[in-house]
């Protein structure tokens, strides 16, 4: 860090880490300074030795080093600090000393340890002391076997042990005895091993005393999870955990499984405590004889529940069977192995019953005590009557039981209430001899045994049935809850004073219940994530108990801190837990007992204390709290635990005066050492414990003169300077101390001093005020139930503030112990954290306080701490006896924010202990400068807050409880007539009040403002004010904009509208910021805008608009219109979603209309103009219908498509053509799938009407005229057989009137016809019978199909009419081609935006093809060849995609053509409109190109080739004559390549249709022909021998032709003409043709080895031959689609040679004679 800019280097040296040691407390102790040139930075102590970490990472130790005696000359004791050179060229970060070794460890995470050996204590095996440290190896396997290093971060020392806590919170350990931790009896353990029962765990801290162990652990975050039930089987045996035995007024539930298979090591908990079997002695405290043996109590038969049998109250009881001394009896250890520990340590022998219980000996219990389980009398009325029978109990000394009788086991309380109350029926006793049964403490049957406690004050008899007297206890006294089962009758002492223990413990009891920080139904909770062995338990519950059980708990506002924030990671925990293990014989464990624990087990007494630091003396435990209390347990022989009541085996708070704050704590042998706070800043000692005299040679018992009786304070401590940290250990202190550089050291303290104190402070509101007013029975009827619920979220953020402040303290303590260093300092880390949760809680103060909550809230604090609330005046620190309670309870509420000024004042103190332009110091500005304004804006809410208060109270009460909200704060108002409503009326009177939320303008016909009638709200949001100029008129007014109403304000003088109009801007900018809620800018110098925008974001409900009315608009805004995209939803849940337009929808939008008798909605999605569906959309009606297509004031206009049916998949029918006004109207087809008919042809009024064609999937087709939706007038129709009828029809299928009927065989009758078609006919006429001689003169009146049905130039004109549209024409084929390329540019960008939005919708070639259409061609002057090209391959990209006005066209086109000739429409009577219709589209889409492209020559029209064209190869295009000198224009050519593709499937199966018969003729000769091998064809054929192949390639093989060959000759030209069924374009298959004849003269060539010249005689015979061996299926169909569509250009030239050779061919195989 930035060294404090007085600080040299020699003099911060001198004045920084300075070590003083010192024994004892007595007046004439003084501290020796322990001299060293560099500053100490940590220091520990052993039983006589301790150990040093300086500054630069050395290590020195001083005192007895009795295992460098052959290093240094007898006796090996040294003053003087002697470095430890082999840890030079380490960088040491932490050091510990153990009894008489000391470890190290190192930067890096390595170990080195030295020192006293004997029990493996340093880790290093074959050697029994270790003289200079070496490195210990920590090596943990990963799962693949690799060893890899554990990087450990601190170290702990025993006598004979170590622990190490490495970087991934895990415990490591070695040494000698079960403070070890490990499943082990082999001791010593040289090896580090983990200890497995806190894996998981995050440890934070490990303490070691001389033979037992402490680990802090922090809490796990509580489980976004829903929390999983319980088990109700055994993991191991799968067998039930619980029974239930239904009896006929009871039910006995008992949860004593008994597990044959064990139970695994990481599942035991200390399932053997509390037990009556467990022989636990609670005896004189008498140390035994090291020679005595150790009693082996473990049964070596398999563990069993051991029945008990009934017992009366005054009967002996049974002797109990010996059983296990520690807690792990079905740990799944060797039994015989238990007997490790050291030999100086006996065990307290097993005694049996031999006299009455202290129960039994109070001669008041056996007469109530006998009362049965049914009893009416219970003998605990209530909870008194507990505690007057704890009292009871507790009057017995044991010397008094010792005297009349030899010494008893103490029996737990449990047993007791077990022989009171267990029935006589031996049949119905279960084993209170606890199994381990591992269980949540959440599981169903607990939860049945706190519900059962929550009636014990009505009928504790019942409860007596359903619950052990333990579990009682536990649910009033959470405290005594410990997992270690605690019997609440157990003496806590360990025995010394027998059962006057119990006293003792109920005042813990008593303790814990005023100072726990969280109510019951918290510590429930907070149970639920541990785990805890049932005991056995008895219960026989009533059905009433069990109905009782169901009831629901009122739910209260937590008060334990939130789950933690994301940006509080780098913030302590205080949620955490003490585990502790190793010897208990003094308590030291905190378990309420004396037993030994072989695993770690969580101290419950601590869970929810917030330890922060813990510390361990040789028989003592210390925890040090964020509340900055100490609590202590185990050996108080010297009165170390900082309190008499001793010796104590569960934590209790060390008596200490009030207002003194620890901060830091150290234990030694028998002795506490703390560093507190106390009324200044300056940190005091205190001590506790032996005080010792030096010089004397007895033992330290002798030796010392007296023993505190509560912690002392050391006088000299002032003298020492500031102390940073304390240490402790044999009989020695030590602390480490700075001297005050420039006031730096003083600042840092003071800091820290004054977040501690704040925090206590809070703390005791939470607990002593907030807590009880919350569980308050009356609360929500005293204050109502928003207030009730603004004082929950008000105690919350308390509660917030409360944890953060918690943390600090915590994190500076932890800065001042290490680093005094500014870089640590969370607040100036984590600044905006604290900014967040400060503004939060000011704003639920503040709203709070607007409510009224504080003068609400009088009253019951009044109810719960009496009139005159002096809880509340003594945490306030009120001076002003008089002072109302609504003022003392807001100044305690306000505690927090008046803290926050702390941080500022002493961040800036800091601030000046630093050279200006260091980097610290602008760090430590900022933070001030953030804080400071933070100040200031609370500062201004506040005093918002009570301005708006003080006018809640002035105003009339009518209006006060609709306007009247929690987070609305008064801005200004007009009551003083500074502002008036222009045009108002003569006698009407207008109030204003600006909110921070918005304008409310009240009206009243009286000039008193409390009659004011009518009142009207204008939120802010959607309130635009602007001043009108005084130009015009000289009033000072005010426009102000509304979406619904415009109105001008009045003032009465230019300062009042000036105010007014800064103000509603102001207050206009903050609402849209939503600074007007809780949002607070730090940001130092930004100046706020002048006006709110004019376009803005905001939410609006309408009340007048009749369109709108009582609609919700959410969205953008212009000058009081919705104009942006934004959402709108009606009361009658109508909804749309889009894009508004001065205030109606306009562009895309969604709309959906819920339709309430079928209960589904119609959804409209699709374009918007001027607040009415127009354009392109799609409609899905709630019926099923779904149209896709044009609309035009919100009604079907323009091309689309309606499918009607509730699947589409099945839809029964289908639409597609032109509306006008909601009907179909113009041409159209109507796919009519459920009758299979499918009509084409003109609409009018929904009917059709005009010329028709309907085909049936049966092969009917008709054309004809339609009238009224039927066929009415001249028409002719066919059926599959090709019967014909052309004449008079009158409905549907029905002939009525002229006509001639032709048969197939071409016989027809003239005359009169009537009837429908199919079901018999009347006919009147003549029939005629053809002469075969006539055929030719007839054959001129063979039928024409098409004449009737609608021209294919009037067929789709709307698609047409809707692409000229896009192009911005009016009409078709008029209009300006600079507009049109605007349009299509506007397209194009607007669809690019709309798809970068949503990128997956496009592909990256199709992103590509998008850029190259933003380049249009461009020339000047006539169209080249190059123009001409670049238009053409436009042309294909535009065609390419759909977000292209012409590629939109052809998309539309392709789907209407496939709608009109797939399905019923492949009628092979189609073809010929099929083909029509394509070239229609050629015509139409080529007036469309030549509109853009106006120099683009007419059809059949010359482009010249130019010099850069004529380079190209021949074959470079064949989509023209490339012979030719110029190019002939064509839309074959130009637009056939995008087009057909897409429509071939439809148009080549109607060619397949049509020439079915003539090519299944020329199918068969195929066929036949092929059976022939080749020479054999060759000849058949007339191909003249010189063109006969000699030789073929066959499969890359050169091979002879011989007369069996086959399929060889000419392969390479078969295969080239096959390829004519994969191309889709006359010209590509007319290039296939010429590929073909090619590769024949190829071929021919190579066998002449001369010049040839083809005449059509040579050519044709084997050109005939190459058709036959490429067996092309459709020839027929595919010689036809080139004729009808191929390019007339090119039929004159050498392509339409060829093609009529293929032609001709395929007429001479139908026709071949094969003889």
């Amino acid at each position: 860090m930035e060294k404090p800019k007085s600080s040299g280097e020699e003099e911060g040296s001198g004045e920084r880490g300075l070590l003083h040691t010192w024994k004892g407390y007595s007046c004439s102790v003084t501290p020796e300074k322990v001299l060293h040139s560099r500053p100490v930075l940590l220091a520990a102590l052993g039983n006589r030795h301790g150990v040093l970490l300086v500054e630069g990472g050395q290590v020195y130790s001083f005192g007895e080093l009795s295992w460098k005696q052959t290093q240094m000359p007898a006796p090996a004791a040294t003053s003087e600090p002697v470095l430890e050179a082999g840890l030079s060229g380490q960088r040491v970060v932490g050091v510990a000393a153990g009894g008489f070794h000391s470890g190290a460890v190192t930067e890096d995470g390595g170990v080195h340890m030295w020192g006293d050996n004997t029990h493996g204590q340093c880790g290093l095996s074959g050697l029994t002391t270790v003289p200079n440290p070496t490195p210990v190896a920590v090596v943990d396997q990963d799962s693949s076997g690799a060893a890899q290093v554990v990087k450990v971060v601190e170290l702990a020392c025993g006598e004979q042990h170590t622990l190490a806590l490495s970087a991934r919170h895990e415990v490591w350990a070695w040494g000698s005895g079960q403070q070890l931790g490990l499943p082990t009896n082999t001791f010593p353990v040289w090896k580090p091993q983990r200890v497995e029962h806190l894996a998981g765990k995050h440890v934070l801290q490990v303490a070691c005393g001389a033979f037992h162990s402490l680990a802090l652990v922090r809490c796990p975050a509580p489980s976004q999870e829903p929390r999983r039930p319980p088990p109700d089987k055994c993991g191991q045996c799968n067998q039930m955990l619980y029974t239930m035995t239904d009896k006929e007024d009871h039910v006995i539930i008992s949860d004593n499984h008994y597990c044959p298979l064990g139970v695994e090591v990481g599942e035991v908990r200390r399932s053997s405590e509390g037990n009556p079997g467990k022989g636990s002695t609670w005896q004189q405290k008498v140390k035994s004889s090291p020679s005595e043996p150790l009693l082996s109590t473990h049964s070596h038969s398999t563990p069993r529940p051991s029945s008990l049998s009934s017992m009366a109250p005054g009967s002996s009881p049974a002797p109990w069977p010996p059983l296990s001394h520690d807690r792990t009896a079905s740990s799944g250890l060797d039994s015989t192995d238990d007997a490790f520990e050291e030999p100086e340590e006996a065990a307290e022998p097993t005694l049996c019953d031999q006299g009455p219980s202290p129960l039994q000996a109070d001669s008041s219990i056996p007469q109530e005590g006998a009362v049965g389980m049914g009893a009416k009398n219970s003998p605990y009325p209530d909870e008194q009557a507990v505690k007057d029978y704890l009292k009871r109990l507790s009057d017995y000394k044991l010397s008094e039981q010792a005297a009349k009788s030899p010494p008893l086991p103490l029996r737990s309380q449990t047993d007791t209430i077990a022989d009171v109350f267990t029935p006589d029926d031996p049949t119905t006793t279960t084993s209170i001899v606890t199994v381990a049964t591992v269980s949540p403490v959440g599981s169903a049957l607990n939860s049945l045994v706190a519900s059962c406690a929550s009636v014990v004050g009505e009928r504790v008899a019942s409860t007596c049935e359903a619950l052990s007297f333990r579990k009682v206890m536990s649910y009033y006294y959470p405290s005594s809850s410990s997992p270690s089962g605690l019997a609440v009758g157990a003496p806590p002492d360990g025995g010394r004073e027998g059962p006057v223990a119990l006293a003792h413990l109920e005042d813990s009891l008593q303790g814990k219940k005023s100072s726990s920080l969280g109510d019951i139904r918290e510590e429930e909770a907070e149970g639920l994530s541990r785990r805890l062995s049932l005991p056995g338990l008895l219960s026989q519950v009533s059905p009433r108990l069990l109905r009782r059980c169901s009831r629901s708990r009122v739910k209260v506002a937590p008060l334990t801190p939130p789950v933690v924030a994301e940006g509080d990671s780098l913030l302590p925990s205080l949620q955490t837990e003490v585990w502790s293990w190793g010897r208990g014989q003094e308590g030291q464990l905190g378990h309420g007992d004396l037993q030994s624990g072989l695993q770690p087990l969580c101290i419950k007494w601590l869970s929810s204390k917030e330890v922060v630091r813990i510390a361990a003396g040789a028989h003592h435990s210390l925890a040090l709290t964020a509340q900055s209390q100490v609590f202590s347990w185990g050996s108080n022989s010297s009165g170390q635990l900082g309190h008499m009541e001793s010796p104590s085996t569960i934590p209790r708070l060390a008596k200490l005066s009030e207002g003194i704050r620890v901060w830091d704590v150290g234990a030694g042998q028998q002795h506490t050492l703390l560093l507190a706070d106390g009324d200044c800043f300056q940190p005091i000692l205190y001590y506790s414990g032996q005080q010792v005299r030096e010089g004397s040679g007895q033992t330290p018992q002798e030796a010392s003169g007296g023993y505190t009786q509560q912690p002392v304070l050391l006088p000299f401590c002032m003298n020492l300077g500031y102390v940073s940290s304390v240490f402790a250990g044999g009989q020695a202190c030590a602390a480490v101390a700075d001297k005050n550089v420039m006031g730096f050291i003083a600042s840092l303290h003071e800091l820290a001093a004054a977040e501690r104190k704040c925090y206590c402070k809070l703390t005791g509101v939470k607990i002593q005020v907030l807590q009880p007013l919350l569980k308050a029975d009356n609360l929500s009827s005293s204050i109502g139930l928003t207030s009730t619920g603004l004082l929950q979220t008000l105690i919350g953020r308390f509660n917030r503030v409360c944890q953060l402040t918690g943390q600090n303290s915590v994190s500076l303590t932890t800065l001042l112990r290490h680093s005094r260093d500014i870089k640590g300092l969370v607040i100036l880390d984590n600044t905006q954290v604290f900014i967040d949760a400060y503004t939060e809680y000011s704003a639920a103060v503040g709203n709070f306080l607007v409510m009224g909550g504080f003068q609400a809230l009088a009253k019951p604090c009044q109810d719960l701490f009496g009139k005159g609330c002096e809880t509340v005046q003594r945490l306030v620190e009120s001076l002003d006896e008089s002072a109302p309670l609504p003022d003392l309870l807001f100044s305690l509420l306000h505690l927090p924010i008046k803290h926050l000024q702390e941080y500022g004042r002493l961040i800036l103190k800091l601030a000046t202990c630093y050279e200006v332009s260091s980097p610290d110091y602008q760090k430590l500005q900022d933070g001030c400068s953030k804080f400071e304004s933070l100040v200031l804006h609370l500062k201004r809410k506040k005093k918002e807050a009570d301005y708006t208060l003080h006018f809640w109270k002035s105003f009339p009460g009518k209006m006060t409880d609709s306007l009247r909200k929690p987070s609305r704060r008064l801005v200004c108002e007009s009551s003083n007539k500074a502002l008036t409503l222009q045009n108002s009326g003569r006698f009407s009177v207008n109030w204003f009040m600006l909110f921070n939320d918005a304008l409310v303008h009240a009206q009243g016909m009286v000039p008193y403002k409390s009659l004011f009638s009518t009142h009207h709200v204008f939120p802010l949001t959607t309130l635009w004010v602007e001043p009108i100029s005084e130009e015009t008129t000289d009033q000072h007014g005010l426009k102000v904009i509304t979406p619904e109403e415009t109105f001008t304000l009045l003032a009465s003088a230019p300062m009042e509208k000036a105010k007014w109009l800064r103000s509603i801007n102001k207050a206009v900018e903050q609402a849209l910021s939503g600074a007007g809620s809780e949002a607070v800018t730090m940001a130092s110098g930004a100046v706020p805008r002048a006006d709110p925008p004019i376009s803005r974001t905001a939410s609006y409900t309408f009340y007048k608009d009749s369109r709108l009315k009582d609609a919700t608009y959410e969205g953008r805004w212009l000058a009081g219109k919705p104009h942006g995209r934004g959402m709108v939803r009606w009361p009658d849940s109508r909804v749309y979603t889009g894009t508004f337009k001065n205030g109606l929808e306009d562009g895309v939008g969604e709309y959906i209309v819920p339709t309430k008798s079928l209960n589904k909605s119609d959804h409209y999605q699709g374009n918007w103009k001027e607040g009415k569906m127009h354009g392109f959309g799609t409609y899905r009606y709630a019926t099923g219908e779904v149209y896709e297509g044009c609309f035009q004031d919100n009604m079907r206009h323009g091309h689309g498509m309606l499918r009607s049916g509730k699947l589409n998949s099945s839809s029964p029918s289908v639409f597609i053509g032109q509306w006008l006004n909601d009907r179909k109207c113009g041409y159209g087809v109507f796919d009519d799938i459920t009758r299979g008919e499918k009509y084409m042809g003109m609409w009018q009024e929904d009917q059709r009407q005009g010329n028709g064609v309907i085909v049936t999937q049966f092969g009917l087709y008709y054309e004809g005229a339609f009238s009224n939706n039927k066929m009415m007038g001249t028409g002719v129709l066919l059926s599959e057989d090709d019967t014909t009828f052309e004449g008079e029809f009158s409905e549907d299928w029905t002939l009525s009137g002229k006509g001639t009927l032709t048969m197939p065989n071409g016989d027809y009758i003239e005359g009169s016809f009537s009837g429908v078609w199919g079901t018999g006919l009347k006919i009147s006429g003549s029939y005629y019978k053809p002469n075969i001689y006539d055929s030719d003169k007839d054959k001129s009146h063979t039928l024409k199909l098409g004449r009737l049905a609608v021209a294919s130039e009037e067929k789709w004109l709307a698609v047409f009419e809707e692409c000229w549209r896009r192009l911005g024409s009016e009409s078709v084929g008029q209009g300006d081609t600079s507009r049109a390329w605007d349009n299509i540019a506007i397209a194009l960008t607007t669809n690019r935006q709309k798809h970068r939005d949503s990128p997956e919708l496009l592909t990256r070639s199709h992103h590509k093809t998008l850029e190259s259409l933003e380049i249009i061609p461009q020339h000047v002057g006539p169209v080249t060849m190059e123009t001409y090209d670049s238009i053409r391959c436009y042309l294909i990209k535009a065609c390419d995609t759909p977000l292209h006005p012409l590629g939109r066209l052809l998309e539309t086109l392709v789907a209407v053509y496939r709608m009109t000739y797939v399905g019923v429409g492949a009628n092979r009577r189609l073809l010929h409109q099929a083909v029509n219709e394509i070239k229609s589209y050629l015509n139409r889409i080529f007036q469309i190109v030549r509109f853009l492209f106006p120099d683009l020559p007419e059809e059949g029209g010359l482009v010249p080739e130019t010099a850069d064209a004529q380079k190209e190869t021949d074959s470079s295009s064949s989509d023209a004559q490339l012979d030719a000198p110029r190019r002939v224009v064509s839309s074959c050519a130009l637009l056939l390549p995008v087009l057909l593709p897409r429509l071939y499937p439809p148009l080549f199966t109607l060619y397949a249709l049509e020439k079915e018969k003539e090519e299944d003729v020329y199918w068969e000769c195929v066929l036949r022909l092929n059976k022939q091998p080749d020479l054999a064809l060759l000849a058949f054929l007339g191909v003249q021998l010189k063109f006969w192949p000699v030789s073929a390639t066959v499969h890359g093989d050169k091979q002879q032709v011989v007369t069996s060959t086959k399929d060889a000759c000419f392969a390479s030209a078969v295969e080239t003409l096959q390829q004519i069924s994969t191309t889709f374009t006359p010209s590509d298959k007319l290039h296939v043709i010429q590929l073909t004849f090619e590769e024949i003269t190829r071929e021919v060539l190579a066998l002449l080895n001369e010049d040839f010249l083809w005449s059509m005689d040579d050519l044709f015979p084997v050109f005939l031959y190459v058709v036959l061996r490429a067996r092309i299926r459709n020839l027929g169909s595919e010689v036809n689609l080139i004729e009808d569509l191929m390019d007339p250009c090119v039929q004159h030239g050498e392509h339409g040679i060829m093609f009529t050779t293929l032609k001709a061919s395929y007429y001479q195989i139908q026709h071949e004679k094969i003889t």
